[in-house]
């Protein structure tokens, strides 16, 4: 596996670079790292690299990995696409985004640009949980004015009307194990505070408090009133202005530039690793039972329903135009099960210890 090259570094730790080559560079970095750092658990069978291009504009790699020892299926990808967001796309942006224009105001539509990188690890063993994670930024602009008479310059850069950054992760175990659950929520606690300075009071201005609240609301299924899973953190649309999910204190003290909100996201994204890979590493030779298998296949079924439901990231991709459909649809499990009326989940049971907790969300640290 190929490490990220110093040249990745320097654009990535380039405040004058623009912010998408930033962005480019450090899920790039990113998905090596997490790729390297699985592999490491499960060398019976690498990840197969898939590089693509976007006909209407952008690239990526969907790295992915089938039928492993450890890992029943994997996938981590990254994005770099560019496109028109349509009138109806730009309507439903400007709920959150005042600046954008009004959609009749568009024409055709808006500029796009979008980098994420996304992933889901779907382990063999029952007892090992599966783990999401997200983290993306995305542009909107418009094309400079030009003179009457004159051509637009193609090395001018389009102004950039918007932006803002997203992501989060979060765990969904099928067994539950209080000191995982603590772990990763305390990994990710820690990253969010590190922006802050060691005498910061973090009680007040910590972020960790409500993007782990937002990460329980969002991965909550509605039609069975429980969630997908034990949560983490959940985060969209941090720009510059103050966010109506943030506490006033939070938003006094909130990053607040794009090189300020990158170096969060940046912090969450390098917290993956440390964060799961402690979890998989002793959960993935635990002993299992046909019975432990079912009650995995069962919460699968959960995670597919939210995913094809709900899921914002999902719709979104389904309605690209363009968009990889199989990139898309790598978060599905290889093998999900739907029993009618199940026996399991009951209350006194190692599964309806975890239901508790998924139809209560529980403060992990």
């Amino acid at each position: 596996m190929a490490e990220p090259s110093a040249k990745t570094d320097s654009v990535v730790d380039n405040p004058s670079a623009p912010m998408r080559d930033r962005m480019t560079a450090y899920i790039k970095s990113l998905q090596l790292q997490i790729v390297s750092a699985l592999e490491s658990l499960d060398q019976e069978a690498p990840f197969l690299h898939d590089s693509w291009t976007r006909t209407q504009g952008g690239f990526g790699t969907s790295c992915v990995l089938a039928k492993g020892t450890v890992l029943e299926k994997a996938g981590v990808n990254i994005s770099v696409v560019h496109g028109t967001l349509p009138p109806p796309a730009v309507a439903q942006m400007s709920l959150n985004h005042k600046e954008l224009p009004q959609p009749q105001d568009v024409g055709k539509g808006l500029p796009f640009f979008a980098a994420g990188l996304s992933l889901v690890i779907h382990p063999r063993n029952p007892k090992a949980p599966t783990v999401h994670a997200n983290y993306r930024y995305f542009e909107v602009t418009k094309s400079k004015p030009t003179a009457e008479g004159e051509t637009a310059s193609t090395d001018e850069p389009d102004e950039i009307v918007s932006w803002w950054f997203g992501g989060g992760a979060d765990l969904t175990p099928s067994y539950l194990y209080e000191e995982d659950c603590v772990h990763f929520h305390t990994t990710l606690r820690d990253a969010c505070n590190s922006i802050f300075p060691s005498s910061a009071d973090l009680s007040a201005v910590s972020l960790h408090p409500s993007f782990k609240k937002w990460c329980d609301e969002y991965f909550h299924i509605p039609h069975r009133g429980e969630c997908r899973g034990i949560g983490g953190i959940f985060f969209d649309d941090l720009t510059t202005a103050p966010h109506p999910r943030l506490s006033e204190a939070a938003n006094a003290s909130k990053p607040s530039t794009a090189e300020e909100i990158f170096k969060f996201v940046r912090a969450c994204g390098d917290a993956f690793v440390p964060s799961y890979l402690p979890i998989l590493s002793r959960r993935m030779n635990e002993p299992h039972t046909d019975e432990n298998r079912r009650w995995q296949l069962i919460r699968r079924g959960r995670y597919v329903e939210f995913n094809l439901v709900y899921d914002r990231g999902t719709k979104f991709g389904l309605h690209t135009p363009g968009a990889r459909i199989e990139s898309i649809l790598m978060s599905l499990p290889e093998t999900a099960r739907w029993e009618y009326m199940s026996d399991m989940g009951a209350e006194g049971t190692e599964e309806g210890t975890l239901m508790e907790v998924l139809k209560n969300p529980k403060d992990w640290v």
